[in-house]
């Protein structure tokens, strides 16, 4: 069976930004592409692919390579330029402060292997099997879908964890507020910081559970967003 897709970065990334705003976050902040904790960092990508993914363009030497004739070999080799990727990017506290690449040997003990046969896998571009390369990447705190994942589908990974972070971040906001302004009555409601009739709405429904009076909030602000 195979695995459920993931939506497409570009649908993914508007949806994104749609909570921002709401969540009391910088796109800049959220959707960043280059750096640690970027979107490129997370997912394995260059910021080649990572930027083109985003515009909607799958034309670019990731995706040529994952389609090509004899896929085998390109599978391989993504899985092993991943391996180098998370070397590269997940260093090592050492003593005098600094951070370095983890010894090959440290990284193959975790997987129940040899240095000499982790250096020669990097330098052919043949990939271990299944449970060495799970090894190695649990060894760096990622799932082996961090490996094997094609470039669409890390990236739509990463991104549908942002989103799914964002709608827990936007309820627990949204939940704050509605505790705030019940607590604060109707004086409250014309230096509050969100639209006036959102204000007066909780005050209305003061009484009914937050799960059923949060959305009715967030619809009438959207509402007064829309109509400025």
């Amino acid at each position: 069976m195979s695995a459920r897709p993931f939506p497409d970065p570009v649908d993914t990334v508007e949806r994104i930004v749609a909570l921002i705003g709401r969540a009391g976050l910088q796109p800049g902040d959220v959707l960043r592409v280059e750096g640690e904790g970027g979107l490129g960092y997370a997912s394995g990508l260059t910021t080649a692919e990572v930027e083109s993914l985003l515009r909607g363009d799958r034309t670019f030497a990731g995706a040529a390579r994952a389609d090509a004739c004899d896929p085998v070999p390109a599978r391989h080799r993504q899985v092993v330029d991943r391996i180098l990727f998370l070397r590269s990017t997940r260093l090592k506290a050492a003593e005098d402060g600094r951070r370095r690449t983890y010894p090959l040997a440290e990284i193959a003990a975790s997987a129940g292997t040899s240095a000499q046969w982790l250096d020669r896998m990097l330098k052919t571009g043949r990939a271990p099997n299944l449970d060495h390369a799970t090894a190695i990447a649990r060894f760096f705190g990622e799932g082996i879908e961090f490996l094997t994942d094609p470039p669409t589908r890390a990236l739509g990974r990463v991104l549908q964890q942002i989103h799914t972070d964002l709608l827990e971040r936007t309820v627990e906001r949204q939940n704050e507020d509605l505790r705030l302004l019940r607590e604060s009555g109707p004086a409250g409601v014309p230096s509050c910081g969100i639209n006036p009739a959102a204000c007066r709405a909780a005050h209305a429904l003061a009484d009914v559970p937050d799960d059923t009076a949060q959305p009715i909030v967030a619809l009438i602000e959207s509402v007064a967003r829309l109509s400025r």
